[in-house]
């Protein structure tokens, strides 16, 4: 906005100073000041008090309407108080019901609570980058961007079709996927020319290995084996990898067993005995005290647009993913592989 330079400008002060005057990041301060950005109610008034006038002075009447006045829920709540994240994906501003906090330590950013939100901190949505996947390692990967970046990574944690699906509607910056095996590698490249067109990228992120978790006290060896004796499945979700490796296991065979939406919730069914086996990650077997058998090795890629290639968010995420010290955590975590993460494919339009 003109208003904010003009007055920034006036008192002589950096960008860098009005936001720490503010208690905003600077970058927010650049995309207000270049019409990229439209504040959010905290953010205007935080603003418009640093630089002693008032928010319709700085921005005009009816100007400053922000998500809260209007929300955009990414999806329905789930219930009245909710808790919620806020994030700007492609020009527009959402708000995420609060979930999985196993993988986001990251505080909410205000309550919704009979049609009226209330925000509990200054918005972050401008500085916030939202991942649809189900990586059990995400949670680390966050932390990790947001010490180094200064920005924040909201994980949302969703099979691979439904990542892909959440990208294709706007509402999350990032998708992961994991089709892609070590005998069919261009797998999640055609997952996502089929599923969204050319014009995407893919980043890869680690390759890791795929199998079966059972009780630690079955020593089975082999899928073949655990196949035969398995009665109670923990079921992941259609669309995913992990249940599209299972089917292929059972050779047509039907699966019995109840749901379970997450590697982690696999491998917490297995070993709260509930459900005899399940496919998920090494990491997460070996978490939860289970036997883990290999079944294949994926490349666990994250998808993005061309249109969002020079956000500084993702711009840091990349720069994250192939730094060395990065790429060292990872390769410690149990059956990740770190010697391709941060290549970047692009996917084009056949």
């Amino acid at each position: 906005m003109a208003s904010v330079a003009r007055r920034r400008i006036a008192c002589g002060w950096s960008q860098a100073e009005l936001a720490l005057r503010a208690g905003i990041p600077r970058t927010t301060i650049s995309a207000i000041e270049g019409e990229r950005l439209t504040p959010s109610v905290t953010t205007a008034i935080a603003l418009a008090h640093a630089l002693n006038c008032t928010v319709e002075e700085l921005f005009g009447t009816g100007s400053t309407k922000s998500v809260a006045d209007n929300p955009n829920w990414a999806w329905s709540p789930h219930g009245d108080p909710c808790r919620y994240w806020e994030a700007e994906v492609g020009g527009r501003r959402w708000l995420y019901p609060v979930e999985n906090l196993s993988m986001n330590d990251t505080p909410h950013d205000g309550v919704w609570q009979r049609g009226t939100a209330h925000d509990s901190s200054v918005a972050m949505a401008e500085e916030t980058l939202v991942l649809a996947c189900c990586d059990p390692a995400a949670g680390l990967l966050a932390t990790e961007y947001e010490r180094d970046t200064g920005f924040r990574l909201l994980v949302i944690e969703r099979g691979g079709g439904a990542a892909i699906e959440l990208l294709k509607r706007g509402l999350v910056h990032l998708a992961g996927l994991h089709r892609s095996t070590s005998k069919q590698p261009d797998r999640n490249l055609e997952t996502v020319r089929k599923r969204l067109g050319g014009n995407y990228r893919l980043l890869r992120a680690a390759k890791w290995q795929e199998g079966l978790a059972i009780p630690a006290r079955d020593r089975s060896h082999t899928p073949s084996t655990i196949v035969r004796q398995c009665r109670r499945w923990a079921l992941r979700e259609q669309g995913s990898a992990a249940r599209e490796c299972l089917d292929e296991l059972l050779g047509g065979q039907t699966a019995s067993g109840k749901p379970a939406h997450g590697h982690s919730a696999v491998a917490e069914a297995v070993r709260a005995g509930w459900a005899s086996a399940g496919v998920c990650v090494q990491l997460t077997a070996e978490n939860a005290g289970l036997h883990f058998v290999p079944v294949r090795t994926e490349m666990a890629d994250i998808c993005y647009s061309e249109t969002q290639a020079h956000d500084p968010r993702i711009l840091a995420l990349i720069r994250l993913l192939q730094s060395r010290s990065h790429r060292r955590l990872i390769s410690e975590l149990p059956g990740y592989d770190a010697s391709e993460t941060g290549e970047i494919i692009r996917v084009q339009a056949v």
